[in-house]
């Protein structure tokens, strides 16, 4: 099969702290939207360490994965270019760390925010994708998993040579 079709694999972080989501305001073709901390797993990195290092370099704050709320399937066309794409989102709430404020946030990034369950509700026009209420339900709703289930094999972050 020459064009075997791939989703994108994405992470997402679901952070309360005291009521409040931890969300990222970004730059966008679309203008600027919200989303979870939240990018693509990159060669060599379990989704768990993805998510953490995603969450690092768009809040500046460290995270640990504790658990997973869900695994996600989203279809998306691009507004400008009509590019049909599909991503396979690995969600994880989990606890934040330190904040190193010295820090500079990820291209693209202008801040970042925290918001109540309520206002994010009360905006899904700025949101980036429609799992940003997906993953928030499922955790408020006390969706929880072992993050084992996501299992990693070791030939994945080894390097050859």
């Amino acid at each position: 099969m020459p064009n075997r079709w791939k989703p994108n694999v994405t992470v997402a972080a679901v952070v309360e702290r005291d009521g409040r989501f931890l969300l990222v305001e970004e730059e966008t073709t679309d203008g600027l939207k919200l989303n979870n901390p939240a990018g693509h797993l990159d060669p060599g990195e379990s989704p768990t360490t993805a998510c953490a290092r995603e969450v690092l370099e768009e809040t500046a704050f460290d995270f640990e994965p504790t658990h997973l709320i869900g695994v996600y399937l989203n279809r998306f066309t691009k507004t400008r270019t009509g590019d049909d794409i599909t991503y396979l989102r690995f969600a994880f709430a989990g606890s934040l760390g330190t904040h190193h404020a010295w820090r500079t946030l990820d291209e693209g990034i202008v801040r970042t925010v925290w918001m109540t369950a309520e206002e994010i509700r009360a905006c899904p026009e700025r949101h980036r994708s429609p799992l940003l209420l997906q993953c928030l339900a499922d955790y408020l709703a006390g969706q929880r998993y072992p993050v084992s289930l996501v299992h990693t094999d070791i030939s994945v972050t080894q390097t050859s040579g």
